[in-house]
């Protein structure tokens, strides 16, 4: 066959051809602008030679630019061409290259980035998203003696009214002393009301509760009933029944808080009252609160509190909607924006600025419950003076204290810190048992 070359000649365009691709380095090892003298000299040698483009691998894109390559026949005749000037770069990912269209990277890319996202929730939640702050409960003691501080039991006499409903639908039967004050706080501030505490993870039937310190000073309450929450049976009978029953079958980043927002707008369905999230402490009675919910901020309502009527056609229509529009990967879409839409659509308008009463429905300004915007959740933790905390609550019916962001910071119960001055006046049971074990 004669001489084999040591490189591959890669300047084989038409004579004078001009661009920026006859810049190689032919098998004489030279810089050349023209053709390379190694090819045309091998070329004379064996007059009979064809040099042709290889066939196009299925899937690969068609030869656009640059020399046309060496043919499959003159691979398999020089072997030692490919590896003289491209030792550098791998065979195996040359052809890789060549064959992988741009929709087989694209859809790599895809998998690549779900992957990572999936295995960043998968930390966030079993690492980071576990409350911080439980740990403080492993050296205290699982019972208590009822203290002096619980208040006296209303006559018998007076009828229950406006049930008032915390949920816990994690598997959780250990509450926190946010938890605890603010199921204190609503018992304190509504004693002619029933306050029922539903918790999924209490096993249902006669079964005694879990011995734990939170559930046994709440049990000291008279008008506290801590029960099993029954997830399905809340849910039959409204749309969100097929929902829930596909929800366990399929896996989504927030859906602990999801099923938190989809429980809610069905119990305020079915029975009708005040809904209270588990980090608010109640400072005034909520009985003339009908109806009615509260706005976090001027682009979006949130639904920490929720006071309506049984079976109002806002709740009805706040089902229709998750259900709808549902998408379980977005945190809040099911939630708070959720409650904004609707209330747009209520309403028949597009910004909340225009309206914040509408055909029985009511939303009020977010110093009403969410005094202090969620940014701004560590002032709950700083020095305020008795002054100025008076002045901050004024208009202010309950608190929300953000645990999404400030669970597990501490603070000394016997600070001047705000949370704990709204720990001492409002939730003073569980204050004093926060100076004693803490």
């Amino acid at each position: 066959m004669g001489q084999r070359l040591s490189g591959v000649a890669t300047s084989l365009g038409t004579p004078g051809a001009t661009g920026s691709w006859q810049r190689w380095i032919c098998g004489c090892r030279e810089r050349v602008e023209g053709p390379c003298p190694c090819w045309q000299r091998r070329l004379a040698a064996e007059p009979g030679r064809v040099c042709r483009r290889p066939a196009r691998l299925p899937g690969s894109l068609p030869h656009r630019h640059g020399p046309p390559r060496l043919s499959s026949q003159f691979l398999l005749e020089a072997p030692g061409v490919i590896w003289g000037t491209m030792s550098r770069t791998p065979n195996c990912l040359l052809q890789l290259l060549w064959g992988a269209s741009r929709q087989r990277v694209y859809t790599l890319f895809i998998i690549g980035f779900k992957f990572i996202f999936f295995v960043s929730v998968m930390i966030y939640w079993h690492i980071l998203g576990e409350p911080r702050g439980q740990g403080q409960f492993f050296n205290l003691p699982v019972d208590i003696a009822c203290p002096r501080l619980v208040p006296p039991p209303p006559p018998s006499s007076t009828p229950a009214l406006h049930n008032i409903f915390f949920l816990e639908t994690s598997d959780r039967t250990n509450p926190n002393f946010l938890f605890m004050c603010s199921v204190e706080s609503a018992a304190r501030a509504h004693p002619e009301s029933r306050v029922e505490v539903l918790m999924k993870g209490l096993p249902g039937g006669n079964a005694s509760l879990p011995r734990h310190l939170g559930l046994s000073l709440l049990s000291c309450f008279p008008n506290v009933r801590i029960l099993p929450l029954d997830l399905e049976g809340l849910f039959r009978d409204t749309p969100l029944a097929a929902w829930h029953e596909a929800a366990w079958r399929r896996w989504e980043p927030y859906l602990l808080p999801v099923l938190s927002d989809a429980a809610r707008i069905a119990l305020m369905w079915k029975f009708g009252g005040i809904y209270l999230d588990t980090d608010f402490v109640v400072l005034k009675n909520l009985r003339n609160l009908t109806n009615v919910l509260g706005t976090q901020s001027r682009y979006v309502l949130n639904g920490a509190f929720l006071a309506f009527e049984r079976q109002h056609e806002f709740m009805a229509l706040c089902m229709r909607d998750f259900v709808a529009h549902y998408n379980g990967w977005i945190w809040g879409h099911q939630g708070p924006q959720l409650l904004t839409r609707v209330f747009k659509k209520w309403c028949g308008i597009r910004s909340l600025d225009e309206s914040h009463a509408c055909r029985g429905v009511t939303t009020l300004p977010p110093e009403a419950f969410y005094p202090i915007p969620w940014q701004n959740w560590k002032k709950y933790f700083e020095d305020v003076s008795p002054e100025e905390l008076s002045r901050l609550l004024n208009a202010t019916y309950a608190v929300h204290v953000w645990n999404k962001k400030s669970q597990g910071t501490r603070f000394e119960a016997t600070s001047r810190a705000l949370l704990a001055q709204l720990h001492a006046r409002y939730c003073p049971t569980t204050h004093e048992v926060m100076k004693m074990y803490l």
